[in-house]
């Protein structure tokens, strides 16, 4: 284990022992971090284990109760954003919250403009050294584009770029490959690697261990608040990591159940949208999980979405238990025992800012209501059925949804929609952005529904997962399905074929 008494004077930055609460809400009971510069640094742990919390009180969004912390050597305690800005340190987070109707070049500018002798903005001058920083990052971005409908990963490099441009020696990056496709991974990475190489201290927060293995030097490990362990990643493995972040072995990620499979339910035939998708046929059986792999943008969401009704498709047919459903209605296909659990859980699968309870039973309110009205003790009835059977780690119901950790939120929209009691079900990147853990308790939640007759369709960027869960794996490759596979059948380069290559969609054809 990492000495905590270790020299600070050649380390960026340096937490020790940190404590913060809220209310009688313990979040950190002992955090610890040291930053060196020239390095890049892991931080894992599971949902709810204190990394977001540690995080935020490094970029001065929260102050700590007590504990140390330290920057270049020197005690610091922020009492804001800007003062933890100013120090040199810089937040890279998922989701890029920049000014979309702006510019590149005014994004990264933005409240410290350059101005010419006659008090004017210089624009020029803006320009000339956005271009340079992007040189300076290997990266090929017009300065003069508006942000509005630049992907993630572009609008992830302006923000390293306008971190830059403030000189920050410190950047941390909070789960930044959720949303990139393996070329935009690949380039953030370049990028991170020449910010170490300049003497740089970076942050790396993620729940794939494949990414921390590739692009970090060393990893520190938090479980239930506290801090584990720091060692160095040519000194680890994945099982040892795993075992520090949840406290016993995780012997079976991948839990498969036996089933028996039956009859079709869901029969999708010829389905299309101009310019998304064309021509996806496929079934789902009852007890059966159907894998549907491929890279970002192969249109694998789009197809679900359309099936379940939320979006409109021009031609094919989706037939349910033997009838065929109304296009864009996803009501009728909800009453029919279809259900779609989202990729996006924070805008399309909770309302935030409501409670547990009533997240939960948002979808069947309608049958919890009585002579009009829907009494809170059947809802909350229904609501703690659901929580407890998925385990959801919330103070009470009535606790905001938003207020969660990532594990929690899907398990809570899960809830949603398992309480609707579908036949078929939809689930749609189930374990982006959750802990191994809970990773493995999502498996086996969907195991044991196929062992209970539901027919289940999983997306997944994740080939690990595809081929650990899935009976059946459909591969997807610019809006047409390319391949499909029997469990047996599936292997990580025949998916990755079929997801790829040009003749894998000749052959579909």
């Amino acid at each position: 284990m990492a000495s905590e008494a270790a020299q600070t004077d050649h380390h960026a930055l340096v937490l020790r022992r940190v404590v913060k609460s809220f209310g009688a809400v313990v979040a950190l009971r002992s955090g610890s971090l040291t930053l060196d510069f020239g390095s890049i640094h892991a931080l894992i742990g599971e949902n709810g284990a204190g990394k977001s919390t540690l995080v935020k009180i490094i970029a001065g969004l929260y102050r700590r109760d007590s504990g140390d912390f330290l920057l270049t050597g020197e005690p610091v305690d922020f009492a804001s954003t800007a003062q933890s800005k100013a120090a040199g340190i810089a937040v890279i987070y998922q989701e890029p919250t920049l000014f979309p109707d702006l510019s590149v070049t005014e994004n990264i500018f933005m409240g410290r403009q350059p101005v010419t002798r006659l008090g004017r903005i210089d624009r020029k001058a803006m320009r000339d050294e956005t271009e340079r920083l992007f040189a300076r990052l290997g990266v090929s971005l017009d300065p003069d584009r508006v942000t509005e409908g630049l992907s993630i990963a572009d609008q992830q490099i302006i923000e390293i770029a306008k971190a830059i441009s403030l000189d920050a020696r410190v950047l941390i990056m909070d789960e930044p490959t959720a949303a990139l496709s393996g070329v935009e991974v690949e380039r953030l990475f370049a990028v991170a690697r020449s910010l170490r190489d300049e003497g740089r201290a970076l942050l790396f927060i993620s729940h794939r261990f494949d990414e921390v293995f590739a692009l970090c030097d060393t990893v520190t490990v938090m479980r239930d608040g506290s801090y584990v362990d720091t060692t160095a990643i040519a000194d680890t493995t994945v099982d040892e990591l795993v075992r520090q972040m949840v406290g016993r072995d995780v012997t079976d990620l991948f839990p498969k159940f036996p089933t028996e499979v039956g009859e079709v339910v869901l029969d999708v035939r010829g389905v299309t949208r101009a310019g998304v998708f064309r021509d996806v046929s496929f079934h789902l059986r009852a007890g059966e999980i159907v894998g549907l792999a491929g890279l970002v943008g192969a249109g694998r969401s789009e197809v679900a979405r359309a099936v379940f009704g939320v979006d409109a498709y021009d031609s094919g047919s989706v037939v349910l238990h033997g009838a065929a459903l109304p296009r864009a209605n996803p009501r009728v296909a909800i009453a029919r025992g279809l259900a779609l659990v989202p990729e996006d859980r924070r805008r399309q699968g909770l309302v935030l800012d409501d409670s547990v309870s009533r997240n939960i039973t948002l979808a069947i309110r309608s049958r919890l209501a009585r002579w009009g009205l829907i009494w809170t003790g059947a809802e909350n009835r229904a609501a703690k059925l659901w929580a407890s059977r998925l385990e959801v780690k919330a103070a009470a119901l009535d606790t905001e949804a938003g207020t969660l950790s990532g594990g929690n939120q899907q398990k809570v929209v899960l809830s949603k929609w398992l309480a609707t009691e579908p036949t078929v079900l939809i689930v749609d990147e189930p374990t982006r952005g959750i802990d191994v853990g809970t990773k493995a308790e999502v498996h086996r939640l969907l195991s044991e529904l196929a062992q209970q007759g539901i027919a289940i369709l999983m997306i997944s960027s994740e080939l690990p997962e595809v081929l650990g869960v899935a009976d059946r794996v459909l591969v997807m490759r610019e809006g047409r399905l390319t391949g499909e596979f029997s469990r047996s059948e599936a292997t990580p380069e025949a998916i990755m074929f079929a997801a790829t290559s040009d003749a894998g969609a000749e052959e579909a054809a």
